[in-house]
């Protein structure tokens, strides 16, 4: 079994709690007060959905899926739209990555690395097209 579909089962295992993306939630805005801030006005039952099928895209991604769902993803979330700044996607991994540990029961040091080295290309897309 391919990295992308041990990830692909890991996500279903820990996104099957409610609790998951409200966890996920309350670790990425702990890392910056700047992260906070651009969630103050969020309706954050909208945001957690759409966290839910952003990850998914990106799994599908690594799974050989067009990379469309992720071009628009890195579209939206550019300069001249959201504004994300690219330095944040390093703190949204590593919360994903400490909300698996709690939420996957089958989590390991060697998963984690898989999910590293799947998200990182569609990761690095989204990125790329900040100044785009």
């Amino acid at each position: 079994m391919g990295d992308a579909d041990l990830v692909f089962q890991s996500y279903g295992r820990a996104c099957n709690n409610p609790s998951f993306f409200e966890e996920f939630y309350s670790n990425f805005m702990s890392k910056s007060p700047d992260i906070r801030a651009m969630f103050v006005n969020t309706n954050m039952e909208a945001q957690r959905g759409l966290l839910r099928g952003g990850v998914l895209w990106l799994i599908m991604h690594a799974r050989g899926m067009s990379d469309a769902k992720i071009r628009a993803l890195g579209e939206s979330h550019s300069k001249k739209n959201m504004n994300i700044n690219p330095m944040f996607y390093g703190f949204w991994l590593d919360a994903l990555l400490e909300t698996l540990k709690v939420y996957d029961p089958e989590f390991t040091p060697e998963l984690e690395l898989c999910w590293r080295s799947t998200l990182r290309p569609s990761i690095e897309m989204i990125q790329d097209m900040y100044d785009k």
